[in-house]
């Protein structure tokens, strides 16, 4: 397991390599950015195998008292300021933190990242920056991975901005447009607000814990606990830490209201859109507070009831505009918001090992349904789907896959994102009332809804004429789609207790202690009459088109309006910006100029420069002037101590 930090590094020394040589590289050294993630892969393997055959008694390996998991901490001195041990010396520590909960990161990152590497080979031929491509998506994925293998706040926080640094690059790749240039800006700018947050909680938690480090802040949380914050971390403390974490999360994760720059990056390269959606970017807010979690549980676990009420918005709101959004991306990416939105649900209502579950379900699913799309793309070049249609007659495999994929996410069973979204809606109704359950149900219909009204109308009814040329995609292209399908398909047998030591997912990633996986009949039977009943409504609707909507968007237009415009989130934002900010700046802009600069700074220089300029005009040159004055100057002088001897 020490060697764990290999997976990262394959990456990150591929990236580099890339740039300089590339253009002297057959396929500009693509293929060493995809050599170095399958090597990351295949040593997560190994790190596996090791951990599954670890125990306390391996070096640097313990039970947690926080979640209850084995974990195995290898950490090494980084940086020395003044003594060590000495009042107001500081010690840094770098390493990596293996649990169940990294060890199912590594495997989603490093799988779905090898997958649209392999894919990027065909999508992203002929491309002028081919190469640069590959190097930056290297760089992607290896900062991703040191996110989730980093054993301090330190290094994960190094790693969370070296994350955005590559999304605004991938994001504005084709920076040649306006579109792409303003999209990766936004992203930039937008997720840069929670980050403030999640900085200012690592130094809050640095200030109270003396260390960076993860298991030193989770060890103070638990004595606070224990002693009622007389030692250790104060309940204040932990509370404000948290929220002060989860604003980063809400940033990267596309929470609510910081979510309006996700479906902006859809102006990206789409093999780039599966990887941001699928495993690292927007998963690595989810990632954080599940890794964090011993700070938002501790005390009265009041901060996640935020964000529980955060992730139910955040998911009943995205889910409402991809019902009625046209562009088949923009679908996907309003379907990411509302599913992470679902995740830090569960994470609210207590269900850690359902949010990972989905985490999992949805990244293979995710990536399926962009690579989908991005095949469909590639064949028609159109991306709204009203251009769009039939395609199952000339894409068999792209739309079989697409299929399974919208089929996970919209809870069929026995598909994979049934069986995680069927453990959300249990976690939800053991520890939450009853609207949190209401309003989770509803969420769940509508992702059917959106799914299947994607699929129908892409892949069903008839094919038009202007899609005549269309093809299925090559198979450097549809091999990737078929291997993520498999995946959709049956990811979800991983929650069975099957014969032997594997007791399911509940008993592998876990917080405070493992269950084995159980199914509630009632809110089962309920979820699948609301997903088949959803997806039979959207082929009636879409594909037949035997129900009529129009009397509905007559009768509700208001309401469509509202949804149809992204419930005025940018408009407000723009009005705040163009009103509020920049009136605000202008103010300050002027305050600096005319008070700061004229007056403080340049006006005691103006003064003395006057005052220099009045007073040399007696400099003449002239002798009898000078005279003059030293005569006019003693007289004066005189009178003054004349009179001050009177």
């Amino acid at each position: 397991m020490q060697w764990a930090w290999l997976i990262p590094v394959f990456c990150f020394a591929a990236a580099p390599v890339i740039v300089v040589f590339g253009r002297y590289l057959p396929e500009r050294g693509s293929w060493l950015s995809i050599l170095a993630i399958a090597g990351g892969f295949v040593v997560f393997w190994f790190v596996l195998n090791s951990w599954l055959n670890a125990d306390v008694a391996t070096m640097g390996c313990f039970i947690s008292e926080n979640s209850g998991m084995l974990t195995c901490d290898y950490d090494r001195s980084w940086f020395n300021a003044g003594v060590i041990g000495a009042v107001g010396s500081v010690s840094l520590h770098w390493g990596i933190l293996i649990d169940p909960l990294t060890i199912v990161m590594l495997g989603l990152v490093t799988f779905v990242a090898l997958m649209v590497q392999i894919y990027s080979m065909v999508y992203m031929e002929g491309d002028p920056r081919f190469g640069w491509y590959f190097a930056v998506h290297s760089m992607f994925a290896a900062a991703m991975l040191t996110l989730v293998l980093a054993d301090n706040f330190l290094l994960l926080y190094i790693a969370w901005e070296l994350v955005g640094i590559c999304s605004y690059l991938l994001i504005g790749f084709w920076h040649e447009r306006p579109e792409p240039r303003e999209a990766a800006k936004k992203a930039f700018i937008v997720t840069r607000i929670g980050d403030v947050g999640l900085l200012i909680g690592i130094l809050l938690i640095w200030r109270d814990v003396g260390s960076f480090g993860m298991t030193d802040a989770f060890e103070a949380v638990r004595v606070g606990v224990m002693t009622h914050g007389q030692e250790g971390m104060s309940q204040g403390v932990a509370t404000a830490a948290a929220l002060l974490l989860f604003l980063g999360a809400m940033g990267k994760s596309a929470q609510v209201p910081f979510h309006v720059w996700l479906p902006d990056a859809m102006e990206g390269p789409t093999p780039v859109s599966a990887l941001i959606h699928a495993a690292t970017m927007v998963v690595a807010g989810v990632y954080l507070v599940a890794r964090t979690y011993p700070i938002f549980s501790a005390y009265d676990a009041d901060p996640l009831l935020i964000v529980a009420i955060v992730g139910l918005v955040t998911a009943l709101m995205a889910a409402s505009i991809a019902l009625v959004s046209t562009d088949l991306k923009r679908i996907l990416a309003y379907s990411t918001i509302s599913h992470l939105g679902l995740m830090m649900l569960s994470l609210g209502a207590f269900g850690y090992t359902a949010a990972i579950f989905h985490l999992m379900a949805h990244g293979f699913s995710k990536a399926l349904l962009f690579l989908g799309a991005g095949s469909v793309l590639h064949s028609t070049e159109f991306q709204d789907t009203g251009e769009m249609g039939g395609l199952r007659k000339v894409m068999p495999l792209t739309a079989l896959v697409f299929s399974i994929g919208a089929l996970s996410l919209g809870g069929i069973p026995i598909l994979a994102g049934f069986w995680s979204k069927d453990e959300i809606l249990l976690a939800v109704s053991d520890n939450r009332n009853t609207a949190f359950l209401v309003m989770a149900l509803f969420t769940a219909l509508l992702s059917a809804l959106y799914m299947g009204r994607a699929m129908f109308i892409v892949f069903f009814g008839d094919l038009k004429e202007k899609n005549n040329h269309a093809h299925e995609s090559p198979i450097g292209m549809t091999m990737p789609m078929a291997l993520l399908g498999v995946l959709a398909l049956g990811f979800g047998l991983i929650s069975f207790n099957w014969p032997g030591d594997f007791g399911g997912i509940g008993t592998f990633v876990f917080f405070g202690h493992g269950e084995e996986f159980h199914f509630e009949v009632w809110l089962g039977a309920v979820s699948i009459v609301l997903a088949v009943g959803a997806f039979i409504f959207a082929y009636l609707t879409y594909a037949k088109r035997s129900i009529d909507l129009d009397y509905a968007r007559s009768r509700f237009s208001w309401i469509l309006n509202v949804i149809e415009n992204k419930y005025y989130f940018d408009e407000v934002y723009q009005w705040t910006i163009d009103r509020v900010v920049l009136g605000i700046s202008g103010f300050i802009a002027y305050f600096d100029r005319a008070i700061v600069n004229d007056i403080i700074v340049n006006g005691p220089a103006d003064v003395a420069r006057e005052v220099g300029i009045k007073m040399r005009l007696h400099i003449t040159g002239h002798v009898y002037a000078y005279v003059l004055g030293m005569a006019l100057g003693t007289i004066g002088l005189s009178i003054f101590v004349w009179l001050r001897t009177v």
